[in-house]
């Protein structure tokens, strides 16, 4: 038998102090540092990671850091598995390929990727322990409402986007790739889906995914590619998610403006859904090959006074259809002259060749003169771009200016 070993008293204290110290230390997580080597193989294999792109010399970055890995200590112990969340970041200086390669125009900038694919909507709320970990909490829920009868359905939201998937069984390829496509557009749309004898009236040719688009009028629409595809069924769910006409409000005006593309807007009296109906019709009529250079948005004529203040106008001379080039803004003419074929069309195409910047300043072009009329060079200004102002604060970020500092 080993013989009994005595403590000092002082020894003893020293070795409880140490025991507690130990049990009640809360357990502290790294935070990924990510470079080309690991990033692909990281955020591939994470359901969900939250990256932090900062660099050491911003205040805002180092303002952030101990925020940031305070909230993934707590989410590490609510989702202990190592691909659950992954708090990440990326020191934009030492690697300037993935700040490009992710477009990043400020800094610290927060992203959200899940399985490797990022999301449209990068992170802008409160910059808090509590409101990180509350929001990965919610990326984290079932994006999918489960409906228990077919009579719910009755009873749906018809403002909003509704997305619904009829299944057999829900341990089913089908159903994966739906709820993989609800991860990533459920800000988007409401998804939801019914299985096994409640899905039974609805599935007479096997498994569908439906689209109700908002309103009453508007006839469902039918997915009708390959359920197990996940490229075709993302695309076509995306389409229908996004509307090509999407509105601009205070809330998402930052995130629309840090796409980079000029806006085409048109502002209406929220009541006036007739001239929303006519500009979404001319749009998707002229401009669909115009998707990618410019962003078409409606805005609401009473909430939007300063903007249209801004090109001498007011909601009484609503429905107004203008272009903010993020340097200036110039007016569509007379809105009913948006029905002319190519008039809309004519209008996107002077702001991409730099007509309307050059009327405003030096007048017509001479191919618009009459045959021997005398060309004046008129002097103007338009006014300056009023929707850049919704870029984010510079009290909350340090902004690129030029992204060659990149």
């Amino acid at each position: 038998m080993n013989p009994a070993v005595f403590l000092s008293l002082p020894d003893l204290r020293c070795s409880l102090l140490l025991l507690v110290t130990w049990v009640f230390t809360p357990v502290t997580t790294e935070i990924t540092s990510l470079d080309t080597e690991n990033i692909d193989d990281i955020l591939n294999n994470a359901d969900v990671a939250l990256v932090n792109f900062y660099a050491d010399w911003c205040r805002f970055s180092q303002m952030l850091h101990p925020i940031f890995e305070e909230a993934s200590n707590v989410i590490k112990e609510e989702y202990p598995n190592e691909n659950q969340v992954v708090f990440a970041r990326v020191d934009c200086d030492q690697h300037s390929d993935i700040a490009q390669r992710y477009r990043i125009s400020k800094y610290p900038t927060l992203k959200l990727f899940r399985n490797g694919m990022m999301m449209k909507r990068e992170y802008r709320g409160q910059r808090s322990v509590k409101a990180l970990a509350d929001y990965i909490r919610q990326q984290k829920s079932d994006p999918v409402q489960e409906l228990h009868d077919l009579v719910e359905i009755t009873t749906l939201d018809r403002s909003k986007r509704n997305i619904i998937g009829y299944f057999e069984q829900r341990d089913s390829e089908n159903y994966r790739v739906f709820e993989r496509v609800a991860n990533i557009l459920h800000d988007d749309c409401a998804f939801l889906s019914a299985f096994g004898t409640v899905s039974k009236p609805e599935r007479y040719s096997g498994d569908n995914i439906i689209y109700k688009p908002p309103g009453h009028s508007a006839p469902d629409m039918v997915y009708l590619g390959s359920m197990t595809n996940f490229d075709g069924t993302y695309n076509w769910i995306q389409d229908k998610c996004v509307p090509l006409v999407r509105e601009i409000t205070f809330e998402n005006g930052e995130e629309l403006t840090e796409e980079g593309l000029p806006f085409l807007i048109l502002f209406h009296m929220k009541e006036d859904t007739e001239s929303l109906e006519i500009f979404q019709n001319e749009v998707a009529r002229q401009l669909i090959s115009e998707k990618g250079t410019i962003n078409f948005l409606h805005a609401d004529c009473d909430k939007f006074r300063h903007p249209l203040l801004h090109i001498q106008k007011t909601p009484a001379d609503c429905p107004v259809i203008a272009i903010d080039s993020f340097r200036h803004m110039y007016v569509f003419g007379d809105f009913r002259e948006v029905l002319i074929p190519g008039k809309l069309k004519q209008f996107v195409i002077d702001l991409h060749s730099g007509k309307l910047h050059r009327e405003f300043h030096h007048g017509p072009d001479p191919t618009d003169t009459a045959p021997g009329q005398e060309v004046q060079d008129v002097a103007s200004s338009p006014p300056e771009s009023s929707f850049q102002k919704l870029a984010p604060s510079e009290y909350r970020y340090t902004l690129l200016r030029d992204r060659d500092e990149l």
